[in-house]
């Protein structure tokens, strides 16, 4: 059975982030996000080639998967449902059910999920990477459970320690 980890930015600086895929056995992490930056400084370890870097020196391979990161106007959907709920984004703890209901349908549904589980490695886990703290506010974690769900492969959801 192939293992998979979720992860988030927030919560996390630079070196707890490695210790705790270290911690996990994560070998191989997934980006999920759109756009592959994070805006302040005590995120920029976060940027891509940042992170890449990073990965690299603690020996975790690294895939950008785009085309299940949620369109810019269906993150925007989410940050109005957090205005409306008076909720920043780096402190959501959900995600509004027009979010996961119109994600699932354009994104997840019409997915080809057969290359992210060739990715999965023999040993060691994957992590689905994205930004939010709590899975539950996060597409990563829909993705994670279509897997689980389709194809049997056990679930853990990382945070800060």
């Amino acid at each position: 059975m192939f293992k998979l980890a979720t992860i988030g930015v927030y919560g996390f600086d630079g070196d707890s982030f490695l210790e705790r895929l270290r911690l996990a056995d994560v070998r191989l992490l997934l980006d999920v996000r759109q756009r592959r930056g994070v805006r302040g400084p005590d995120y920029a370890w976060a940027n891509s080639l940042r992170l890449q870097a990073a990965l690299a020196g603690a020996g975790i391979a690294y895939r950008h998967h785009r085309e299940l990161a949620p369109t810019t106007e269906l993150r925007h959907l989410q940050y109005a449902e957090d205005d409306r709920q008076g909720v920043g984004k780096r402190s959501r703890r959900e995600l509004a059910p027009e979010y996961t209901r119109r994600y699932t349908a354009e994104i997840l549904d019409p997915a080809d999920l057969d290359p992210v589980l060739e990715e999965l490695p023999d040993s060691g886990v994957a992590a689905l990477f994205c930004v939010e703290r709590d899975p539950e506010a996060c597409h990563r974690s829909l993705i994670a459970g279509r897997l689980a769900e389709r194809h049997g492969v056990a679930v853990e959801h990382l945070r800060p320690l």
